[in-house]
């Protein structure tokens, strides 16, 4: 090995696949991009979002939104409904990316959020997802990422050493906390950066 690394860590949802909800809810708002903006933001939420990828069951959410938001009943079930609508292509040049790691040898794995309710569908859409080592979802565990708990869950699963290991994500909280733990993070922005930034850790791409 170039580095004292062995092991490269990815997200998926923004990383590695176009996971968005407004995939789907641009087709249902059309041209009203407010209130699809808006209904994101105070309906079906990034924080409720969350609390399904921490293994809080769908059904279970669904129903608590329809009770509180009943004349916004299509709107909320859609989300369960049509869920792999928001699902995009796999962003390609990430996937390359992987592919060249785990050519020069380094293991590679994803951590990420996501209701294993939904990873089921997810999973045989992306080919490559079978070409890791290993993958840990939040809803197998209960909690999601930034909490700790799942880094470290993460690490003892795959019998993985931090100081070895370089982990890359969308999200700054969670490269942080990937960061807190002696795991190298890097901030994803798009796959250019990251190559660059892969190559200044010493990795042959």
């Amino acid at each position: 090995m170039a580095t004292q690394f062995t092991t490269v860590v990815f997200d998926l949802g923004g990383v590695l696949i176009d996971w968005n909800p407004r995939h789907l809810y641009r087709k249902i708002f059309g041209a009203d991009v407010a209130g699809m903006e808006r209904f994101l933001a105070e309906v079906c939420t990034p924080e409720w979002n969350a609390r399904l990828d921490a293994g809080y069951p769908f059904a279970e959410g669904v129903a608590e939104l329809l009770a509180a938001h009943s004349d916004q009943a299509e709107l909320i079930a859609a989300y369960r409904e049509r869920w792999p609508e928001m699902l995009g292509n796999a962003f390609d040049e990430t996937v390359a990316i992987l592919r060249e790691v785990r050519r020069a040898g380094y293991r590679t794995y994803a951590l990420s959020n996501w209701s294993a309710e939904t990873f089921g569908i997810t999973r045989p859409l992306y080919p490559f997802l079978e070409e890791m080592d290993g993958i840990l979802i939040s809803g197998q565990v209960g909690v999601g990422k930034p909490n700790p708990a799942i880094f470290r869950e993460f690490l003892s699963r795959f019998d993985l050493w931090p100081e070895k290991t370089i982990y890359i994500d969308d999200w700054d909280l969670n490269v942080a906390a990937a960061s807190a733990l002696g795991m190298t993070a890097v901030h994803f922005y798009d796959a250019a950066a990251l190559r660059a930034d892969l190559r200044r850790l010493g990795l042959p791409l």
